[in-house]
């Protein structure tokens, strides 16, 4: 079983569109979270150390997770997908941006 954190601002559009598209992948458990303050769900440390891997949206959100969690994150695979804040919840585009580029990095057995 893989671990897989998804990360982006408010924990509203992005990264709850990412934790449902790959929660019916086999082998794959998925989390969500927010960086910023009055994210729907703040990230916290459990969630960085529950977390195999963990895909951020934007480079910014890499910068905080690194100054706020630095020390949770020891060998932790954290992998930057670019994808802007341009996009409702299940956005059919969105889906088909996460599935491309989170794609590569999971294996589906």
């Amino acid at each position: 079983m893989t671990n897989v954190l998804f990360v982006c601002s408010a924990n509203r559009l992005r990264s709850p569109t990412a934790e449902q598209v790959f929660s019916t992948w086999p082998g794959i458990e998925t989390d969500s979270a927010g960086i910023s303050n009055g994210a729907d769900v703040l990230l916290s440390a459990e969630q960085i150390e529950w977390a195999d891997v963990i895909f951020v949206m934007e480079k910014t959100h890499r910068t905080k997770l690194n100054r706020k969690f630095r020390s949770s994150l020891n060998n932790k695979r954290v992998i930057c997908l670019d994808i802007p804040d341009d996009y409702e919840f299940m956005d059919p585009v969105l889906v088909r941006i996460l599935e491309n580029r989170v794609g590569r990095y999971l294996r589906r057995d």
